[in-house]
C-alpha cells in the first residue's frame, strides 16, 4: 500500500516508521516541506528514514491510496481542505487525531466533545472520504508496538464503513495487536467517547510519570454472567 500520513510530528512519524518496517510506501504530508526539512528534529529524523518521502498535503493526498490523519486535532479540518477534496474522494482516513484544545493552558480541553468529535466532523466535512477512528487512546508508541505494554489491552474502531473497517483491522493486525483486542464500536458517532478518554488519559500520564500505558476492557466470564442473570 502507499499511505500518505497527514502530519510531521512525534506520531506522524512514529506511523510513518513503523509502516515503511512493514513494506509499505510512505510519503509524509506538510504545508511546507521547505519548513518542516528546515526543523532539526525532523530533519534527523528524515535523514534516518531516506525511503519516506515529503511533500505538500495535496501532492501527499495525491499519491496515498490511504491516509493517516496525525495532525494536530485543532487543524485537521484545514489540514485536509489544504490536500484538496479531489484528492480525497473514496479513500480510507485513519484518523488518530484528537480535538485538543490548548488554549487556556494546560491540561488542554476537547473541542468538539459531548455532542460530536473530531470523526464526525472529518465524516461530514468529506463526505466521500471513509473515517476510520482508532488508536487515538494511547501512546504513538504503543500504537505501532502493542507488545511494550505487556497483558490484554484494546484499541477501539469507529466508523460507518464496513470495507474501510476491515482494511484498518488488517492494518493494526499488522502492528501487533490480536484480533481479540480490536474493539469495534459501531458508527463514526461513537469517536465521541474514544476522544473524551483524553482528560483521563493525561491525568494518568501524571499519576504514573511515563506513557507507557493502556485501557482495558474486561468483560464478565458467560458463565457468571448467567448466574448473574439467573440469581437476579
Amino acid at each position: 500500500m502507499r499511505y500518505a500520513v497527514l502530519g510531521t510530528g512525534i506520531v506522524g512519524r512514529t506511523v510513518a516508521g513503523r509502516l515503511v518496517s512493514l513494506g509499505h510506501e510512505v510519503v509524509i504530508g506538510t504545508r511546507d516541506p521547505r519548513a518542516t526539512l528546515a526543523r532539526t528534529e525532523y530533519a534527523e529524523w528524515q535523514e534516518a528514514h531516506p525511503q519516506v518521502g515529503l511533500a505538500s498535503f495535496p501532492e501527499a493526498a495525491r499519491q496515498g491510496e490511504a491516509l493517516v490523519n496525525a495532525t494536530g486535532g485543532q487543524v485537521s479540518v484545514a489540514a485536509l481542505t489544504e490536500a484538496d477534496a479531489a484528492h480525497l474522494d473514496g479513500k480510507v482516513l485513519i484518523d488518530i487525531a484528537n480535538p485538543l484544545d490548548f488554549s487556556q493552558g494546560f491540561p488542554p480541553t476537547l473541542d468538539p466533545v459531548d455532542d460530536d468529535s473530531l470523526g464526525e466532523l472529518l465524516q461530514r466535512t468529506f463526505p466521500r472520504l471513509r473515517v476510520v477512528k482508532t488508536l487515538n487512546t494511547m501512546n504513538c508508541r504503543i500504537m505501532v508496538e502493542p507488545a511494550r505494554v505487556p497483558g490484554e489491552h484494546t484499541v477501539f474502531l469507529s466508523g460507518e464503513d464496513a470495507d474501510a473497517k476491515k482494511s484498518v483491522r488488517e492494518l493494526l493486525y499488522s502492528f501487533g495487536w490480536p484480533e481479540a483486542s480490536v474493539l469495534d464500536l459501531g458508527g463514526i458517532e461513537t469517536a465521541r467517547g474514544t476522544e473524551m478518554l483524553l482528560p483521563i488519559w493525561l491525568r494518568l500520564m501524571g499519576t504514573l510519570g511515563h506513557t507507557d500505558f493502556n485501557f482495558h476492557i474486561q468483560g464478565a466470564q458467560q458463565g457468571a454472567q448467567q448466574g448473574a442473570q439467573q440469581g437476579g
